[in-house]
Protein backbone atom coordinates (compact mmCIF):
# COMPACT_ATOMS: atom_id res chain seq x y z
CA UNK A 1 0.00 0.00 0.00
CA UNK A 2 1.08 2.97 -1.48
CA UNK A 3 1.20 6.47 1.17
CA UNK A 4 -0.38 9.58 -0.64
CA UNK A 5 2.25 11.62 -2.15
CA UNK A 6 0.85 14.70 -0.19
CA UNK A 7 1.48 12.63 3.22
CA UNK A 8 4.80 11.70 2.12
CA UNK A 9 6.49 14.89 1.48
CA UNK A 10 4.92 16.26 4.84
CA UNK A 11 6.55 13.52 6.48
CA UNK A 12 10.20 13.97 5.36
CA UNK A 13 9.64 18.09 5.40
CA UNK A 14 12.09 19.93 7.88
CA UNK A 15 9.79 22.82 7.64
CA UNK A 16 6.69 20.74 8.74
CA UNK A 17 8.32 19.32 11.55
CA UNK A 18 8.81 22.91 12.41
CA UNK A 19 5.44 23.72 12.43
CA UNK A 20 4.64 20.66 14.15
CA UNK A 21 0.91 20.32 12.88
CA UNK A 22 1.27 19.14 9.16
CA UNK A 23 3.36 16.59 10.87
CA UNK A 24 1.07 15.70 13.86
CA UNK A 25 -1.96 15.61 10.87
CA UNK A 26 -0.15 13.52 8.60
CA UNK A 27 0.89 10.98 11.04
CA UNK A 28 -3.16 10.83 12.64
CA UNK A 29 -4.27 10.24 8.82
CA UNK A 30 -1.38 7.12 8.36
CA UNK A 31 -2.04 5.77 11.99
CA UNK A 32 -6.06 5.50 10.93
CA UNK A 33 -5.95 4.43 7.40
CA UNK A 34 -2.79 3.19 6.21
CA UNK A 35 -0.40 2.75 9.69
CA UNK A 36 2.29 0.28 8.11
CA UNK A 37 3.02 1.58 4.63
CA UNK A 38 5.39 2.59 1.93
CA UNK A 39 6.24 6.08 1.39
CA UNK A 40 7.79 7.42 -2.06
CA UNK A 41 8.54 10.85 -1.95
CA UNK A 42 10.24 12.26 -5.18
CA UNK A 43 14.42 11.83 -4.03
CA UNK A 44 14.19 9.21 -2.17
CA UNK A 45 14.31 5.05 -2.24
CA UNK A 46 11.12 3.77 -1.31
CA UNK A 47 10.59 3.31 2.71
CA UNK A 48 7.75 1.94 5.11
CA UNK A 49 6.74 3.87 7.27
CA UNK A 50 5.64 2.45 11.02
CA UNK A 51 3.58 5.13 12.57
CA UNK A 52 1.87 2.48 15.12
CA UNK A 53 3.21 2.53 18.90
CA UNK A 54 2.85 -1.80 19.09
CA UNK A 55 4.36 -1.56 15.50
CA UNK A 56 7.75 0.77 16.31
CA UNK A 57 8.23 -1.76 19.55
CA UNK A 58 8.03 -4.80 17.57
CA UNK A 59 10.48 -3.93 14.68
CA UNK A 60 13.31 -2.29 17.92
CA UNK A 61 13.02 -5.55 19.61
CA UNK A 62 14.02 -7.44 17.19
CA UNK A 63 17.29 -5.98 16.36
CA UNK A 64 19.10 -9.52 14.31
CA UNK A 65 15.87 -8.83 12.10
CA UNK A 66 16.26 -5.41 12.00
CA UNK A 67 19.47 -3.96 11.59
CA UNK A 68 20.57 -0.36 12.09
CA UNK A 69 23.65 -0.47 9.80
CA UNK A 70 23.26 -1.66 6.27
CA UNK A 71 21.80 0.96 5.20
CA UNK A 72 21.28 4.63 5.87
CA UNK A 73 20.06 5.26 9.90
CA UNK A 74 18.46 8.50 9.26
CA UNK A 75 16.27 9.71 5.96
CA UNK A 76 18.63 10.13 3.65
CA UNK A 77 17.91 11.01 -0.59
CA UNK A 78 19.22 8.92 -2.98
CA UNK A 79 21.40 11.93 -3.83
CA UNK A 80 23.11 11.99 -0.23
CA UNK A 81 23.44 8.30 0.12
CA UNK A 82 25.66 8.12 -2.98
CA UNK A 83 27.79 11.12 -1.77
CA UNK A 84 28.11 9.79 1.50
CA UNK A 85 29.33 6.52 0.32
CA UNK A 86 31.85 8.03 -2.45
CA UNK A 87 32.91 9.98 0.52
CA UNK A 88 33.26 7.01 3.27
CA UNK A 89 34.56 4.44 0.91
CA UNK A 90 31.26 2.65 0.45
CA UNK A 91 29.91 3.14 4.09
CA UNK A 92 26.74 4.46 4.36
CA UNK A 93 27.47 6.42 7.17
CA UNK A 94 29.26 9.47 7.77
CA UNK A 95 30.22 8.45 11.91
CA UNK A 96 29.96 4.89 12.84
CA UNK A 97 28.46 5.04 16.38
CA UNK A 98 26.30 3.28 18.29
CA UNK A 99 23.37 4.11 16.65
CA UNK A 100 24.87 3.11 13.01
CA UNK A 101 26.07 -0.59 15.16
CA UNK A 102 24.64 -3.82 14.60
CA UNK A 103 25.84 -6.94 17.15
CA UNK A 104 28.77 -8.18 17.67
CA UNK A 105 30.30 -4.54 18.03
CA UNK A 106 27.02 -2.91 19.13
CA UNK A 107 26.68 -4.84 22.48
CA UNK A 108 30.42 -4.72 22.75
CA UNK A 109 31.27 -0.90 22.63
CA UNK A 110 28.07 -0.25 24.58
CA UNK A 111 29.37 -1.99 27.17
CA UNK A 112 32.37 0.08 26.86
CA UNK A 113 30.42 3.36 28.83
CA UNK A 114 27.19 1.80 29.97
CA UNK A 115 28.30 1.81 33.76
CA UNK A 116 28.34 5.38 33.00
CA UNK A 117 25.56 6.09 32.47
CA UNK A 118 23.73 3.62 35.23
CA UNK A 119 21.45 5.55 37.70
CA UNK A 120 24.23 3.69 40.78
CA UNK A 121 27.61 5.76 38.98
CA UNK A 122 25.38 8.95 38.27
CA UNK A 123 24.02 9.59 42.30
CA UNK A 124 27.86 10.54 42.39
CA UNK A 125 26.88 12.94 40.10
CA UNK A 126 23.96 14.23 41.86
CA UNK A 127 25.30 16.96 44.31
CA UNK A 128 28.02 18.76 41.70
CA UNK A 129 24.44 18.58 38.86
CA UNK A 130 22.80 20.29 41.39
CA UNK A 131 24.88 22.95 41.61
CA UNK A 132 25.09 23.80 38.22
CA UNK A 133 20.82 23.71 37.89
CA UNK A 134 20.87 25.82 40.89
CA UNK A 135 23.54 28.70 38.62
CA UNK A 136 21.48 28.23 35.93
CA UNK A 137 18.12 28.98 38.17
CA UNK A 138 20.15 31.63 39.47
CA UNK A 139 20.88 33.44 36.15
CA UNK A 140 17.15 33.22 34.99
CA UNK A 141 16.67 34.99 38.02
CA UNK A 142 19.05 37.61 36.95
CA UNK A 143 17.51 37.90 33.42
CA UNK A 144 14.64 40.11 35.30
CA UNK A 145 11.29 38.25 34.25
CA UNK A 146 12.14 37.73 30.92
CA UNK A 147 14.35 35.58 28.42
CA UNK A 148 14.20 33.11 26.02
CA UNK A 149 14.21 30.03 28.02
CA UNK A 150 15.54 27.55 25.07
CA UNK A 151 18.55 29.95 24.41
CA UNK A 152 19.26 31.22 27.89
CA UNK A 153 18.84 28.01 29.92
CA UNK A 154 17.52 25.31 28.37
CA UNK A 155 20.52 24.70 25.90
CA UNK A 156 23.21 25.43 28.32
CA UNK A 157 22.33 23.51 31.23
CA UNK A 158 22.57 20.37 30.19
CA UNK A 159 25.75 20.94 28.08
CA UNK A 160 27.26 22.04 30.95
CA UNK A 161 26.79 18.56 32.45
CA UNK A 162 27.70 16.24 29.44
CA UNK A 163 30.89 18.57 28.95
CA UNK A 164 31.91 18.01 32.73
CA UNK A 165 31.38 14.01 32.40
CA UNK A 166 32.70 14.22 29.30
CA UNK A 167 35.97 16.14 29.76
CA UNK A 168 35.54 19.10 27.78
CA UNK A 169 36.67 22.25 29.52
CA UNK A 170 34.14 24.66 30.05
CA UNK A 171 35.88 27.95 27.21
CA UNK A 172 35.00 24.65 24.86
CA UNK A 173 31.56 24.77 25.16
CA UNK A 174 30.11 27.22 23.13
CA UNK A 175 31.90 25.77 20.11
CA UNK A 176 30.35 21.94 20.89
CA UNK A 177 27.11 23.84 21.04
CA UNK A 178 27.36 25.71 17.63
CA UNK A 179 28.60 22.36 16.47
CA UNK A 180 25.99 20.29 17.57
CA UNK A 181 23.27 22.50 16.36
CA UNK A 182 25.21 22.38 12.87
CA UNK A 183 24.99 18.59 12.84
CA UNK A 184 21.23 18.22 13.76
CA UNK A 185 20.04 21.23 12.33
CA UNK A 186 21.17 21.02 9.17
CA UNK A 187 18.52 21.99 7.43
CA UNK A 188 17.47 24.76 9.56
CA UNK A 189 18.84 28.30 8.01
CA UNK A 190 19.49 29.56 11.67
CA UNK A 191 21.08 26.76 13.05
CA UNK A 192 23.29 25.06 9.46
CA UNK A 193 26.74 25.78 8.98
CA UNK A 194 26.23 27.18 5.74
CA UNK A 195 22.95 29.61 6.94
CA UNK A 196 21.57 29.01 3.21
CA UNK A 197 17.56 28.79 2.90
CA UNK A 198 18.35 26.18 0.05
CA UNK A 199 21.00 23.51 -0.02
CA UNK A 200 21.91 21.11 -2.79
CA UNK A 201 22.16 17.32 -1.25
CA UNK A 202 25.77 17.83 -2.12
CA UNK A 203 26.14 21.06 0.21
CA UNK A 204 24.19 19.54 2.70
CA UNK A 205 26.44 16.66 2.71
CA UNK A 206 29.38 18.40 2.63
CA UNK A 207 28.52 20.92 5.31
CA UNK A 208 27.87 17.96 7.27
CA UNK A 209 31.35 16.56 6.64
CA UNK A 210 32.92 19.82 7.79
CA UNK A 211 30.90 19.83 11.13
CA UNK A 212 32.31 16.09 12.24
CA UNK A 213 35.94 17.33 10.28
CA UNK A 214 35.77 19.94 13.13
CA UNK A 215 34.52 17.54 15.82
CA UNK A 216 37.21 14.74 14.85
CA UNK A 217 39.55 17.40 15.54
CA UNK A 218 39.00 18.51 18.86
CA UNK A 219 38.41 14.57 20.02
CA UNK A 220 41.32 13.66 18.00
CA UNK A 221 43.85 16.36 20.46
CA UNK A 222 41.48 14.90 23.49
CA UNK A 223 43.00 11.39 22.44
CA UNK A 224 46.37 12.01 22.51
CA UNK A 225 46.35 14.23 25.99
CA UNK A 226 43.41 11.45 27.71
CA UNK A 227 46.51 8.55 26.81
CA UNK A 228 49.02 10.65 28.05
CA UNK A 229 46.94 11.87 31.20
CA UNK A 230 43.97 9.69 31.68
CA UNK A 231 41.27 10.99 34.17
CA UNK A 232 38.27 10.17 35.86
CA UNK A 233 35.83 11.28 32.92
CA UNK A 234 34.35 9.48 29.78
CA UNK A 235 36.84 10.92 27.60
CA UNK A 236 39.61 8.68 29.26
CA UNK A 237 37.10 5.59 28.82
CA UNK A 238 37.15 6.23 25.14
CA UNK A 239 40.84 7.18 24.97
CA UNK A 240 41.63 3.99 26.62
CA UNK A 241 39.15 1.43 25.87
CA UNK A 242 39.51 -2.20 24.53
CA UNK A 243 36.63 -3.63 22.47
CA UNK A 244 36.87 -7.65 20.86
CA UNK A 245 40.58 -7.41 22.56
CA UNK A 246 42.00 -4.15 21.50
CA UNK A 247 41.71 -0.21 21.14
CA UNK A 248 38.87 1.06 19.48
CA UNK A 249 38.92 1.67 15.70
CA UNK A 250 39.42 5.44 14.52
CA UNK A 251 36.62 6.32 12.92
CA UNK A 252 34.28 4.39 16.23
CA UNK A 253 36.04 6.69 18.93
CA UNK A 254 35.57 9.87 17.10
CA UNK A 255 32.43 8.87 16.80
CA UNK A 256 31.61 7.76 20.53
CA UNK A 257 32.79 11.21 21.16
CA UNK A 258 30.67 12.99 18.83
CA UNK A 259 27.40 10.77 19.75
CA UNK A 260 27.86 11.42 23.68
CA UNK A 261 28.77 15.29 23.09
CA UNK A 262 25.74 16.01 21.21
CA UNK A 263 22.97 13.77 21.79
CA UNK A 264 23.97 13.82 25.38
CA UNK A 265 22.65 17.65 25.80
CA UNK A 266 20.62 18.10 22.43
CA UNK A 267 17.87 16.03 23.15
CA UNK A 268 17.59 17.18 26.97
CA UNK A 269 17.60 20.38 25.74
CA UNK A 270 14.67 20.22 23.60
CA UNK A 271 12.71 18.54 26.01
CA UNK A 272 13.51 20.89 28.55
CA UNK A 273 12.41 23.68 26.69
CA UNK A 274 9.51 22.01 25.35
CA UNK A 275 8.60 20.99 28.62
CA UNK A 276 8.01 24.85 30.30
CA UNK A 277 6.36 25.85 26.81
CA UNK A 278 3.56 23.09 27.85
CA UNK A 279 3.68 24.60 30.79
CA UNK A 280 3.55 28.51 29.95
CA UNK A 281 0.71 27.15 27.33
CA UNK A 282 -1.20 25.26 30.15
CA UNK A 283 -1.57 27.63 33.48
CA UNK A 284 -3.75 24.72 34.93
CA UNK A 285 -0.88 22.54 34.53
CA UNK A 286 1.90 24.74 35.63
CA UNK A 287 -0.50 25.22 38.94
CA UNK A 288 -0.79 21.35 39.45
CA UNK A 289 2.58 20.72 39.64
CA UNK A 290 3.57 23.82 41.60
CA UNK A 291 0.84 22.84 44.41
CA UNK A 292 2.60 19.04 44.12
CA UNK A 293 5.92 18.84 43.11
CA UNK A 294 5.61 15.20 43.41
CA UNK A 295 4.29 14.75 39.99
CA UNK A 296 7.74 16.18 38.70
CA UNK A 297 8.90 12.58 38.12
CA UNK A 298 5.37 12.14 35.48
CA UNK A 299 5.85 15.61 34.40
CA UNK A 300 9.51 14.76 32.79
CA UNK A 301 7.78 11.54 31.20
CA UNK A 302 5.24 13.97 29.55
CA UNK A 303 7.39 16.47 28.45
CA UNK A 304 9.82 13.16 26.54
CA UNK A 305 6.70 12.07 25.37
CA UNK A 306 5.66 15.39 24.72
CA UNK A 307 8.61 16.63 22.52
CA UNK A 308 10.06 13.12 21.15
CA UNK A 309 12.76 15.39 20.08
CA UNK A 310 14.76 12.50 17.69
CA UNK A 311 11.37 11.88 14.90
CA UNK A 312 12.98 9.18 13.37
CA UNK A 313 15.26 6.09 12.93
CA UNK A 314 15.54 4.16 9.86
CA UNK A 315 16.18 0.19 9.94
CA UNK A 316 16.65 -2.68 7.28
CA UNK A 317 15.33 -5.86 7.02
CA UNK A 318 18.32 -8.86 7.00
CA UNK A 319 15.65 -11.20 5.69
CA UNK A 320 11.75 -11.44 4.84
CA UNK A 321 9.22 -10.56 7.58
CA UNK A 322 5.77 -9.71 8.86
CA UNK A 323 5.21 -6.51 11.02
CA UNK A 324 1.33 -5.94 11.47
CA UNK A 325 0.07 -8.24 8.59
CA UNK A 326 2.24 -6.40 5.92
CA UNK A 327 5.12 -8.29 4.07
CA UNK A 328 8.38 -7.01 4.84
CA UNK A 329 11.33 -7.99 2.00
CA UNK A 330 15.10 -8.67 2.88
CA UNK A 331 16.39 -5.42 2.17
CA UNK A 332 13.07 -3.29 2.72
CA UNK A 333 14.07 0.14 4.80
CA UNK A 334 11.82 1.22 7.02
CA UNK A 335 11.10 4.85 9.17
CA UNK A 336 10.62 4.25 12.78
CA UNK A 337 8.04 7.42 13.34
CA UNK A 338 8.56 8.03 17.23
CA UNK A 339 6.62 10.98 17.36
CA UNK A 340 3.59 9.37 15.88
CA UNK A 341 3.66 6.06 18.82
CA UNK A 342 3.68 8.92 21.26
CA UNK A 343 0.30 9.98 19.71
CA UNK A 344 -0.97 6.42 19.45
CA UNK A 345 -4.58 7.03 20.57
CA UNK A 346 -4.72 3.40 21.08
CA UNK A 347 -1.75 3.67 23.89
CA UNK A 348 -2.12 7.30 25.08
CA UNK A 349 -5.42 8.66 26.14
CA UNK A 350 -5.96 12.14 24.66
CA UNK A 351 -2.77 12.12 23.48
CA UNK A 352 -2.84 15.56 21.90
CA UNK A 353 -3.18 17.13 25.86
CA UNK A 354 -0.21 17.86 27.73
CA UNK A 355 -1.00 16.10 31.41
CA UNK A 356 1.52 16.61 33.98
CA UNK A 357 0.19 13.56 35.89
CA UNK A 358 -0.58 11.29 32.98
CA UNK A 359 -0.31 7.78 34.05
CA UNK A 360 0.58 5.37 32.64
CA UNK A 361 3.36 6.75 30.31
CA UNK A 362 5.67 4.39 28.99
CA UNK A 363 6.52 6.39 25.82
CA UNK A 364 8.72 5.50 23.22
CA UNK A 365 11.05 8.60 22.97
CA UNK A 366 13.74 6.86 24.14
CA UNK A 367 13.28 3.89 21.45
CA UNK A 368 13.35 0.57 22.73
CA UNK A 369 15.03 -2.57 23.25
CA UNK A 370 18.90 -3.31 22.30
CA UNK A 371 19.32 0.00 21.29
CA UNK A 372 17.18 1.82 23.77
CA UNK A 373 19.10 5.31 24.94
CA UNK A 374 22.45 5.03 26.51
CA UNK A 375 22.03 7.99 28.46
CA UNK A 376 18.17 8.09 29.29
CA UNK A 377 19.16 7.91 32.96
CA UNK A 378 21.41 10.68 33.07
CA UNK A 379 18.76 12.91 31.12
CA UNK A 380 15.81 12.44 33.55
CA UNK A 381 17.68 12.86 36.53
CA UNK A 382 19.17 16.34 34.86
CA UNK A 383 15.40 17.53 34.34
CA UNK A 384 14.22 16.39 37.77
CA UNK A 385 17.16 18.15 39.52
CA UNK A 386 16.44 21.06 37.02
CA UNK A 387 12.60 21.51 38.45
CA UNK A 388 13.53 20.73 42.26
CA UNK A 389 15.07 23.97 42.07
CA UNK A 390 13.32 26.17 39.31
CA UNK A 391 9.71 24.83 40.58
CA UNK A 392 10.09 26.46 44.04
CA UNK A 393 11.34 30.20 43.10
CA UNK A 394 8.84 29.85 39.93
CA UNK A 395 5.70 32.31 40.62
CA UNK A 396 4.26 32.75 37.23
CA UNK A 397 5.25 31.76 34.15
CA UNK A 398 3.64 32.79 30.38
CA UNK A 399 4.89 33.01 26.35
CA UNK A 400 6.21 36.41 25.68
CA UNK A 401 5.80 36.24 22.40
CA UNK A 402 6.08 32.98 19.65
CA UNK A 403 7.88 29.76 20.14
CA UNK A 404 9.52 27.98 17.57
CA UNK A 405 10.82 24.82 16.59
CA UNK A 406 14.17 24.04 14.65
CA UNK A 407 13.12 23.19 11.18
CA UNK A 408 14.50 19.17 11.00
CA UNK A 409 13.14 15.43 10.34
CA UNK A 410 15.94 14.05 12.78
CA UNK A 411 16.68 15.77 15.98
CA UNK A 412 13.57 19.09 16.33
CA UNK A 413 12.99 21.03 19.39
CA UNK A 414 12.24 24.44 20.52
CA UNK A 415 15.02 26.99 19.40
CA UNK A 416 13.11 29.86 21.17
CA UNK A 417 10.78 29.82 23.94
CA UNK A 418 10.27 33.77 24.86
CA UNK A 419 8.66 34.03 27.94
CA UNK A 420 7.70 36.38 31.04
CA UNK A 421 7.56 34.92 34.59
CA UNK A 422 8.05 35.77 38.23
CA UNK A 423 10.46 34.41 41.02
CA UNK A 424 11.40 34.68 44.52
Amino acid sequence: MKIPQEIAETIIDPKAYGENKPVDDAFAYLRREMPLAVAEPEGFDPFWVVTKYNDIRTVEGQNELFHNGDRATTLVTKEGDRKVREMMGGSPHLVRSLVQMDNPDHIAYRKLTQSWFMPQNLKKLEARIREIARNAVDKMAEKGGECDFASDIAFLYPLHVIMEILGVPEEDEPMMLKLTQELFGAADPELSRTGEQQMTDEQRVLALQETVGEFIAYFSEMTKDRRAHPRDDAASVIANGQVHGGPLGELEAMSYYIIVATAGHDTTSNTTASGLWALAENPDQFAMLKKDPSLIPSYLDESIRWATPVKHFMRTATADAEVAGQKIAKGDWMMLSYPSGNRDEDVFDDPFSFKVDRSPNKHVAFGYGAHVCLGQHLGKMEMRILWEELLPRLESLELNGSAQLSQSNFVCGPKHVPIRYKMN
